[in-house]
């Protein structure tokens, strides 16, 4: 027979409510009684089952994180820093895939959050943005966290980075290097971040009194093969780049692929770098030099406020460190 909540009662010598706050990891037990508890729980092989916890009470222990962001690093880094965030509250995340261009996207938000009750959403771009998603979780009165939104949600916390000043940042180191001739690959133009990464570029072109060539800013979609696509038009040109700036690392990996079919040698002929920094970054040939978006961070974080006894102080917005990673795909240009 399995083991009760009543089983380690009896075997830590406490009371039930105890065991079920040391099990909900609630803050208001010492730390002897949770230890005596957990080794009561260990020695009886004891679990808690989730479905008596959401009969006990009003909360389900579930959170969902909703994305639709084409680029699998980010999505994978968000994922690990929101169940980082629930499991140390005894919480599940529960992930949903949606396609932000799906006419039926709000009849499947509606379906998920009626067959799947949760106890909080986490939103990231674009769905963060779209103002009758935000509505369907209001008039279910699911609290939710938006991650890295285009603008304020009211009294609702969002969890961002200074998208503007690490493009910013990252064109200026490749000002340093000598490099005038700057192309910038856009990404998805229904992400916020698209356009506040181009801002951070122009901001530093013009800071630094260097003209942006309009045919050296190429769209993209945050993919590989738009990465792909934007490099062949760059490189087919007889007034070539001596720098690539784009807006996400996948984008870079294949201006990256692109350029050795060009016969082109990174960086000695071109740099190029990304943004993100996702696992990847480091084992493609070269490194890529890139932005570190702290996106577990900002899982984490998300999640945390979600799973938060405390209220928030009334502090609604919480920026997160980016920090410049510099490898082996950006150089100074030739004759400095």
């Amino acid at each position: 027979m399995k083991s009760t909540i009543t089983d380690v009662a009896k075997r830590a010598g406490v009371s039930i409510k105890t065991v079920s706050r040391v099990m909900n990891k609630e803050a208001n037990v010492t730390e002897a009684t949770r230890e005596k508890v957990m080794l009561a729980a260990k020695e009886l092989n004891y679990a808690p089952n989730i479905a008596a916890r959401r009969l006990a009470g009003s909360k389900s222990y579930l959170i969902a994180l909703l994305y639709d962001i084409p680029s699998p690093g980010y999505v994978a880094n968000i994922q690990k820093g929101a169940t980082d965030a629930c499991r140390a509250k005894g919480y599940h995340l529960v992930v949903e895939p949606l396609n932000f261009d799906d006419p039926s996207i709000l009849d499947n938000i509606e379906d998920l959050v009626r067959q799947l009750p949760v106890d909080g959403v986490i939103l990231t771009p674009p769905l963060c943005d779209n103002g009758e998603i935000v509505s369907i979780l209001a008039r279910n009165r699911i609290p939710y966290i938006p991650v890295a939104p285009s603008t304020s949600h009211g009294e609702t916390p969002i969890v961002k980075m200074d998208d503007v000043k690490a493009a910013r940042e990252m064109t200026e180191y490749l000002i340093g290097l000598g490099h005038t001739d700057i192309a910038f690959v856009k990404g998805h133009p229904g992400h916020s971040a698209s356009a506040l990464r181009f801002e951070g570029f122009r901001d530093a072109m013009r800071s630094a009194d260097l003209r942006i060539n309009p045919d050296w800013i190429q769209d993209g979609e945050f993919t590989y093969k738009s990465g792909v696509d934007a490099a062949r038009k760059l490189f087919n040109r007889t007034d070539r780049p001596s720098a690539i700036f784009s807006s996400n690392d996948d984008m870079a990996m294949g201006i990256i692929s692109t350029a050795r079919e060009f016969g082109l040698a990174i960086p000695d002929d071109v740099s190029i770098c990304g943004f993100d920094d996702v696992p990847s970054a480091q084992i493609v040939w070269p490194a890529l030099t890139t932005i570190q978006q702290p996106v577990a961070q900002m899982g984490f974080q998300a999640a945390q406020l979600l799973l938060s006894d405390k209220p928030s102080e009334d502090k609604v917005e919480y920026n997160m460190a980016h920090k410049l990673i510099i490898r082996e795909s950006t150089a100074k240009t030739p004759g400095l």
